[in-house]
């Protein structure tokens, strides 16, 4: 089984990011985050692939080589049309570039996860992936159906989604024992 981040652990991370102040890096995390893509697809994002009216990111090519819409946040829209602009000023064309005009590299972004990891006081690092794997967990855990979640995962089946059915069972095994305490007998 993967490692998930607790929602703990994610508020202490996000906390720590934005305490940061590094916009470029709010948006980055919290792309990761809402919309569960693996670091290679973040990383090749272009500015055209954000659709702000339907709060939608087109992946080209992901893994197998497929395409797939993401979504996002209506909440999150402003934030990500402020990023695109100053993207666009500066004359990028990648939505996560560098200030010599490169699209980010897989590593950089992992090495960024891990420096706001360690920061926060975090026993084990962040990745990318630990983020997706928070994310489709969150959803289970919300009780959105594996027919909603696999199209945004970019999972071949439903089959592969599995693992986040077991992940959410150890939340919904927290909520039991919670719960259990105010049995009547």
């Amino acid at each position: 089984m993967p490692c998930v981040p607790t929602q703990d652990e994610i508020r202490l991370y996000y906390q720590t990011v934005w305490q940061g102040r590094r916009t470029g890096d709010i948006v980055l995390i919290k792309t990761l985050l809402y919309t569960g893509v693996r670091v290679a697809e973040l990383v090749a994002l272009r500015l055209d692939d954000v659709d702000l009216d339907a709060n939608r990111i087109r992946v080209n090519l992901g893994k197998g080589g497929k395409d797939r819409l993401v979504p996002f946040p209506a909440t999150f829209a402003e934030t990500l049309a402020l990023h695109m602009d100053a993207m666009r000023h500066r004359g990028a064309v990648h939505l996560f570039e560098s200030n010599w005009k490169k699209p980010y590299s897989t590593c950089g972004v992992r090495a960024m996860l891990t420096r706001y990891a360690k920061t926060a006081g975090l026993t084990h690092p962040i990745s990318p992936h630990q983020l997706r794997h928070f994310l489709f967990t969150w959803l289970k855990t919300q009780g959105m159906d594996d027919a909603l979640i696999q199209p945004y995962s970019g999972h071949e089946s439903r089959k592969s989604l599995e693992i986040y059915s077991r992940l959410a069972l150890a939340d919904a095994q927290d909520h039991y024992n919670e719960a259990i305490t105010r049995f009547p007998v």
